[in-house]
């Protein structure tokens, strides 16, 4: 049975929700000081139902680095990832003229239930000028809040309509020309303890064979400092992913900077026409213990997608 959550919205700061007394997530939404770290909503922190952090925040290798937060590193010539930006031949330059941004517009819907949060939100992208390259439909909806399985789920939607008169080219470090760095689409950053976490996907899947690869999901089992205790969140894509505009690969690293993104451009760029639309739909699982393959199964034999 899934528990009772509270929900607490500071307007204009940010949106949090708590269960059995543990702050779960907080959605911040406030632009944050800094231009050169790509100012738009994220989430941090995310917590187990146990109360064990599992993300993190502007660690000292990537100030731009923030929980979990939908990111663009490569679109049109503007980064809309944040910090350094990569220049074919040039490696990484920092280059503040090129970073942009995700504006807060509004809520449009804001649904409050006894053991779920559902709210969509309406954002624009904006290049560094000011000019307006795309009007945003964010879904975000907390539920399966459930004590018995130690965990509890994150959906995330978007929805991305090109508001210019050309198109706008998504692509990533790799498709720039830097192999095996595809990162780019909604990614997470793992807390520091996370580093050295184990990598899995399904059927034999695992470790670096996950970086690049296809697949429906990948979990991250990582261990907590300080106390006895893993945790494991789990990636996946919704079934209507797989007829989205561009395929998806998973961009992942465990070793000293634990992360995982959904990349919509990992290998190759893709065009999106002025005046057109895409969508992408994903579920993050945040659980406590260490997950195997047959526990991330069950999981979703018994939460389907609505």
């Amino acid at each position: 049975m899934s528990a009772t959550i509270t929900v607490t919205h500071r307007h204009g700061e940010h949106v949090s929700v708590e269960a059995g007394g543990v702050e779960l997530m907080s959605y911040v939404y406030k632009p944050d000081p800094v231009a050169y770290e790509s100012r738009k909503p994220y989430v941090h922190p995310l917590r187990t139902l146990g109360g064990r952090p599992v993300s993190g925040y502007r660690p000292t290798d990537h100030r731009w680095h923030k929980g979990l937060q939908m990111t663009s590193s490569h679109l049109s010539g503007q980064n809309f990832w944040g910090g350094h930006t990569y220049v074919p031949g040039d490696w990484y330059q920092e280059l503040p003229g090129r970073i942009g941004s995700m504006r807060h517009d509004e809520f449009a819907e804001f649904t409050v239930e006894r053991d779920r949060l559902s709210f969509t939100e309406n954002l624009t992208w904006v290049a560094n000028g000011g000019d307006e390259w795309a009007r945003e439909r964010r879904d975000v909806v907390v539920h399966s809040v459930e004590p018995d399985d130690g965990a509890w789920a994150l959906d995330w939607g978007i929805e991305l309509t090109n508001l210019r008169d050309s198109p706008l080219v998504f692509g990533s470090p790799t498709t720039a020309g830097r192999e095996l760095a595809g990162y780019t689409g909604l990614h997470w950053r793992g807390p520091r303890d996370f580093a050295g976490g184990r990598v899995l996907g399904p059927g034999d899947l695992e470790g670096d064979e996950m970086m690049g690869a296809q697949a429906p999901w990948l979990a991250f089992v990582g261990e907590h400092d300080g106390v006895d205790a893993h945790s494991t969140l789990v990636f996946a894509h919704a079934p209507e992913n797989d007829k989205a505009i561009h395929e998806s690969h998973w961009f992942v690293r465990s070793g000293d900077q634990p992360m995982v993104a959904f990349s919509w451009a990992f290998f190759d760029e893709f065009e999106l026409p002025p005046g057109e639309s895409f969508a992408y739909r994903y579920r993050i699982v945040v659980a406590d213990g260490a997950w195997d393959r047959d526990r991330v199964a069950g999981y979703f034999d018994g939460h389907g997608w609505s």
